[in-house]
């Protein structure tokens, strides 16, 4: 998760909505965030473990009112479909996650486009649509797999708010790094099927209910297109 988050602060200039220009190279990034006056925020789970907490994580936001973004493994949906079921027809939005979880730095082209086309294929079995967003595995992404994924009409999608909670933190670690991190536009990320993630994620949204935020999907907080990204990857819209 680190690497790819420190590759993508280690440079710097303007990028459009195709890429970063520099001095040496162009390079790509994902989305991390998006520069909004709006008190609005995308919570994200990443979905390629267990599927046993998907209930009660239902229920936590359903308290909230938040709809989510839950970016799913293909292998994960072929064990658990009844989940992404539930969690599509309570109005949350379906991401890729990959169909194996394989790092895209780590293979080729062909493999990527494999990955992405199985996954997209598992999830529209299930919700009747293709996702038009997509978390490489691991957060491990270059150009190669920005280009690939943006040939699939998808926009990559990294974070600003990592929870950590894969780490077994404690409920309080997990509210604190999230709350003293979060922004506008940020986009968190969770993972289900992790002991402490469901509890703590009841007292982070209560807690950010009460700051003023809304909590919508990726796609209720991206923009579409006319944009452009900064070198922390934060997306602005053109003027």
């Amino acid at each position: 998760f680190f690497m790819a988050l420190l590759i993508g602060l280690g440079f710097s200039g303007a990028m459009t909505i195709t890429g970063i220009c520099t001095n040496a190279t162009t390079k790509k990034l994902p989305i991390y965030s998006v520069e909004t006056n709006e008190n609005k925020i995308a919570v994200t789970f990443d979905a390629a473990w267990s599927a046993e907490d998907t209930d009660l994580i239902l229920n936590i936001l359903k308290k909230h009112k938040a709809k989510a973004t839950v970016f799913v493994v293909g292998d994960w949906v072929r064990k658990n479909p009844d989940a992404v079921k539930k969690f599509y027809n309570n109005g949350h939005e379906i991401g890729n996650h990959s169909d194996t979880h394989a790092l895209f730095s780590n293979i080729s082209e062909e493999k990527i486009k494999n990955e992405i086309e199985n996954c997209n294929t598992e999830i529209e079995k299930i919700t009747g649509t293709k996702p038009n967003v997509l978390r490489a595995p691991s957060g491990d992404y270059n150009n190669k797999s920005i280009e690939i994924t943006e040939s699939y009409n998808m926009k990559m999608i990294q974070w600003d708010c990592d929870s950590l909670d894969y780490q077994k933190l404690s409920v309080d670690a997990i509210y604190n790094r999230i709350t003293s991190k979060v922004q506008n536009g940020s986009i968190v990320l969770f993972h289900n099927g992790v002991e402490n993630t469901a509890p703590a994620l009841d007292i982070i949204l209560t807690e950010l209910t009460k700051q003023g935020y809304s909590f919508v999907s990726v796609n209720d907080l991206i923009y579409e297109d006319n944009f452009y990204l900064d070198h922390t990857g934060r997306q602005h819209k053109n003027a």
